[in-house]
């Protein structure tokens, strides 16, 4: 199993990276946690008939701007889309002119799944649990060929991070601010002190640091400051940059 960081940037691409995407792979499927800019690069890394999910935290801009890039893929099975309340909303109206190549003249079927309507669910080896942000904002836990992941972005420090990043192989957190930045409270985010408590009370094996602010964190630099600060609470932290790749 892989794991790919294909953006890692929170509000707007920089030279630092993309806007948040990242792409998992097992041996019989493909799963998507938001899609930023970074995720223009799947076809680097899709191959083959594998079913493909895409897994949306919310829908704040840098979170589905890269579904413009939808045109340039040719998937020979539909792309299954999976979000909180408000989804087909937002992407009706995003997949459309004057935005983008409307999602009916896309080269591959689109399938749209609210969670949290009538009999809307995710796949059996996925969960999702409501985070802390402006609006509704999932986060979401995976289990692929026995290891678990968990996706937390964009919210603050709420009883769902710890359950979903419980015991995980894998804790992705956001890390949008630095750490004694007075937190916006309409507009919660964590910093690298918070998700490495969070990771060590949750048992995590290992804490990746994504969706760096990118008016704050503005170079590689200023984001292994912030690894090496959550190694101060959580040995086993790293920054995740864009196209580093985890095998599992």
């Amino acid at each position: 199993m892989k794991i790919c960081f294909l953006g890692t940037n929170g509000w707007y691409d920089t030279a630092a990276g993309n806007t948040v995407c990242v792409l998992v792979e097992s041996r019989s499927e493909y799963l998507i946690f938001d899609a930023g800019n970074g995720l223009h690069k799947l076809d680097k890394y899709i191959k083959g008939g594998k079913s493909i999910r895409l897994f949306l935290s919310h829908y704040h801009l840098d979170h589905i701007i890269g579904l413009h890039a939808l045109k340039k893929f040719h998937f020979s099975r539909p792309l299954e889309i999976y979000g909180p309340p408000g989804l087909k909303a937002a992407l009706n109206r995003f997949l459309d002119a004057p935005y983008t190549v409307p999602a009916g003249k896309l080269p591959f079927k689109i399938r749209l799944h609210e969670l949290g309507s009538r009999g809307e669910k995710c796949p059996d080896n996925v969960i999702y649990r409501p985070l802390r942000h402006s609006g509704h904002c999932y986060g979401y836990r995976a289990v692929l060929e026995k290891r678990s992941i968990a996706y937390c972005t964009d919210t603050g420090i709420c009883d769902n991070l710890y359950s979903l990043a419980e015991n995980a192989d894998v804790f992705i957190s956001e890390c949008s601010y630095r750490s004694g930045t007075r937190a916006d409270a309409n507009w919660p985010h964590l910093d690298p002190r918070q998700a490495a408590l969070i990771a060590r009370k949750a048992n995590a094996k290992r804490l990746y640091l994504t969706h760096f602010d990118a008016s704050i964190y503005l170079t590689q630099k200023d984001r292994r400051g912030a690894q090496k600060e959550a190694r101060e609470f959580f040995r086993n932290t790293w920054s995740a940059k864009d196209d580093m790749v985890l095998s599992l």
